[in-house]
C-alpha cells in the first residue's frame, strides 16, 4: 500500500510506471469536472477509472474489500474519509466474491486492521494483498467525490 498527496513528486518515490501514468492522469486533469460514472478506460480494460459521490458510513456498515485482478488507486476530490487496510497473509478469506467484478468481501472482524485518514488530495494505493476498508465517516457521514482508478496487475511488468 502507498499513501501520499498528490501534491509530493511521486516520480521520485519508485512506483511501477503504470502507478505514475494513472497519478498523472489524476494531477493533469480537473478531477471536479469529471462526471459521475464507472469504467471511463484510460488505457482500455487495462486502466480505468470510476467517478463516485457517495455517503461515508459507520464503521458497522463497511466491509473490507479486496481484488486480484486489479489495484486501487483511490483519490479523494471532495470530503474526508478514513480507510481501514491490512494485508492479508492467507490468514483471511473472502465471505462474498464477485470475480465478474473482480471484487472479495471479508467480514468485520478483520485482522489487525489500521486505519488511514484521507482528506482531498490524496491518495491510497491498494495492491491485491492489501485488505482495504473505503468510505468510513471521519466525524459523521458525509458526501464525498473521489475517483477510483482500476490498474491491472499486467502492467505492473512494464
Amino acid at each position: 500500500m502507498f499513501f501520499s498527496s498528490i501534491e509530493a513528486d511521486y516520480t521520485k518515490m519508485g512506483y511501477p510506471k503504470a502507478i505514475v501514468r494513472a497519478l498523472d492522469f489524476l494531477k493533469n486533469t480537473d478531477v471536479k469536472s469529471l462526471p459521475v460514472g464507472s469504467k471511463n478506460p484510460l488505457e482500455g480494460d487495462k486502466m480505468y477509472y470510476n467517478v463516485d459521490e457517495v455517503m461515508t458510513k459507520d464503521f458497522s456498515e463497511t466491509k473490507p474489500e479486496s481484488h486480484k485482478d486489479y489495484i486501487d488507486i483511490q483519490f479523494m476530490v471532495d470530503g474526508e474519509e478514513n480507510m481501514g487496510f491490512f494485508v492479508n497473509h492467507g490468514q483471511a478469506t473472502p465471505l462474498e466474491s464477485y470475480p465478474e467484478r473482480d471484487c472479495y468481501f471479508y467480514a468485520n472482524e478483520s485482522i489487525d486492521e489500521g486505519q488511514i485518514y484521507c482528506p482531498e488530495g490524496f491518495y491510497a494505493v491498494f495492491f491485491p494483498t492489501d485488505v482495504h476498508r473505503p468510505l468510513l465517516a471521519v466525524k459523521g457521514k458525509q458526501k464525498i467525490r473521489k475517483i477510483i482508478v482500476k490498474v491491472h496487475v499486467g502492467l505492473l511488468n512494464e
